[in-house]
């Protein structure tokens, strides 16, 4: 780079703030755990419950409830690219992580959670800010008493396949032995 080429990287004026207020998670669990999941979905979807502050901290959205289906809707934004202006492979596995683990609540008894395993993605086109709306649909494919097993799907705005992924969640609380 030379000296005409050279610009200010850390210049005020290129600079982006980005301000994230959610609601203490704690009250709003204890809560959620004696809902359904399926109530405790909806409750989010629908207002009722605040969303988790990773959810707000992301832009996440709870854009569909289904048994067994959840789809999360993200608008990318410029915080969430890597160096070479695409979207962060973190956060197509942050949105299939959430959608999929979610589609399993939604199955679930009131006292009763899953955690993550394992989670396997294959991505298929990079995601960018140009992407437009971003979906992830998370789907039960075998829900069992101390494993579970979901499939996910993230789609650009113009429904294209862009990440799909497999993973596997043990069943804690509610009867289930937490590994």
């Amino acid at each position: 780079m030379t000296s005409s080429d050279t610009v200010d990287l850390h210049s005020p004026a290129s600079r982006r703030e980005r301000v994230v207020h959610w609601q203490t998670p704690q009250p709003i669990a204890k809560v959620a755990a004696a809902m359904s999941g399926m109530e405790a979905m909806c409750g989010i979807r629908d207002g009722i419950l605040p969303p988790p502050p990773f959810a707000k901290l992301m832009g996440l959205r709870m854009a569909e409830v289904e048994p067994g289906r959840i789809v999360m809707e993200l608008d990318p934004e410029e915080s969430l690219e890597n160096t070479i202006g695409l979207l962060h492979g973190a956060t197509a596995a942050a949105l299939l992580d959430t959608a999929m683990g979610c589609a399993i609540t939604t199955a679930l008894p009131a006292g009763q959670a899953s955690v993550t395993l394992d989670l396997k993605l294959t991505y298929l086109r990079p995601l960018s800010v140009r992407s437009g709306t971003i979906r992830a649909e998370g789907k039960v494919i075998k829900l069992g008493r101390q494993t579970s097993y979901t499939e996910g799907f993230v789609r650009d705005g113009a429904g294209k396949l862009a990440v799909h992924a497999t993973a596997t969640f043990s069943m804690i609380g509610g009867g289930a032995s937490p590994k």
